[in-house]
């Protein structure tokens, strides 16, 4: 039994202290993207800013109190945690208020929280519980089915239910930990080729897609007739799976169409634009064309604090919370972001770092959801300012403005450290 307070000592201050300084750049943008002329102060807590100090305050005071917890306690109550979360995702959408199509957040007073945010790390913990039972090996397709059930089961409320998309994207990202955890490379190749497939669909036709199909099949072939020709029957294997997978894309190629045809209209129109399928920059368009106006008017150095103009007439919507990377960009320039960006560069590396000198299968497990998560919102979020990815509504972690969010991420970035730091009592 570990001595009392005994893990403190172990804690990764190089993470907290990369913490920290993410949140209050983060904090000093939302005052930047939010500021108004008759402003006083930072601190003013009838503004973004003021608010986001008191939610930055409130989720010290959550990281704190979970160093404090047993680290067992996330092992021990995962399943718990999961039952009751899965039962606030599904009454969500009663509680909660359209907010642009979306039923995804309950209004608790003068406070609105989205509980998909917190969805994320739980469905981590309950997945690190169970794949990391002494039987448990991820070797085969059926070994993943409960997973993909612990994962799909949130996904499927947030998106069908909820009709928030980018958060329940997000959950997906865990594949990158089933990777790392024994998975076939082949499954991360098939997703890829399913958007490729999906997007030559969409901007070029049906036909596009199967010449690829059957060119990439025949080659492929080829390739194992002439290499094993003998015997013949060693062939067979080898035929057989990219014959089925074939068989597979065509029906995948088959339903884009129609799977896209069914999208809501402000998410069809948006990937239209990303593809260059329409132009519509007062429209679907005009985040990103604002955005990237401000991002390119920062040029190398800034306009400097509080001095961007396309901030200060506020042409970007929703630039204190999903594209508050173009007030960075505009008024801290092309050094100030490449900075923003090494920041998080080191803080994904230490994650890694943590998640691969943990002596627990559970640690580990929820360790790399943890780098699964930030990678996502990091990449997309960058991604979709930049016009790169279709606008689906993902924060940048402990950047934008938002208590949901800074919530979720600190609950996941602490719950990750206090296991850290009991790492040593248990070796």
């Amino acid at each position: 039994m570990p001595r009392s307070g005994s893990h403190i000592r172990n804690v990764d201050w190089l993470t907290i202290g990369l913490f920290l300084a993410l949140a209050i750049f983060g904090w000093l943008n939302v005052y930047e993207a939010s500021y108004t002329f008759d402003q006083t102060s930072i601190f003013d807590f009838s503004y973004r800013s003021g608010k986001q100090i008191v939610w930055l305050a409130t989720a010290l005071l959550m990281g704190g109190i979970i160093m404090l917890l047993d680290s067992r306690i996330f092992d021990v109550g995962a399943y718990v945690l999961y039952g009751i979360i899965l039962l606030i995702l599904i009454a969500t959408p009663f509680l909660a208020r359209d907010i642009k199509g979306s039923m995804s957040w309950i209004s608790l007073g003068p406070v609105s929280l989205q509980p998909a945010e917190f969805a994320k790390c739980i469905t981590a913990l309950a997945l690190a519980k169970y794949m990391s039972r002494y039987e448990y090996r991820l070797r085969t397709w059926r070994d993943m089915v409960v997973p993909l059930i612990i994962l799909g089961l949130p996904m499927l409320i947030i998106m069908v239910w909820q009709k928030e998309t980018g958060s329940a994207l997000v959950l997906a990202s865990f594949v990158l930990m089933f990777y790392r955890q024994g998975m076939s490379g082949l499954v991360l190749v098939i997703g890829v080729a399913a958007v490729a497939l999906f997007i030559t669909v969409i901007k070029f036709g049906l036909l596009p897609a199967l010449i690829i199909i059957v060119v990439f099949t025949l080659l492929y072939l080829g390739r194992a007739l002439y290499f094993k020709f003998k015997p013949f029957s060693r062939v067979k294997p080898k035929i057989l799976l990219p014959v089925l997978l074939s068989i597979a894309a065509i029906g995948f190629s088959l339903a884009c169409n129609t799977v896209f045809e069914h999208l809501p209209d402000h998410q069809r129109s948006r990937i239209e634009v990303l593809l260059g399928m329409k132009d519509d920059p007062q429209g679907a368009g005009y985040n990103v064309k604002q955005s990237l106006i401000a991002i390119g008017s920062g040029g190398l150095t800034g306009k400097g604090f509080l001095k961007g103009t396309q901030t200060k007439m506020h042409f970007v919507p929703e630039q204190a919370t999903d594209f508050i990377f173009c007030t960075v960009g505009e008024e801290w320039g092309f050094i100030g972001s490449s900075l923003l960006l090494i920041v998080y560069l080191a803080f994904i590396l230490r994650l890694i770092t943590l998640a691969e000198r943990q002596r627990e299968h559970f640690a580990q497990i929820y360790a790399y959801c943890v780098v699964s998560i930030f990678i996502f919102h990091l990449a997309v979020n960058i991604g979709m300012v930049l016009g790169l990815f279709p606008v689906i509504g993902i924060p940048l972690p402990f950047i934008s403005y938002g208590g949901s969010s800074i919530w979720g991420f600190t609950l996941l970035l602490f719950i990750l450290l206090r296991l850290d730091a009991s790492r040593v009592n248990k070796m």
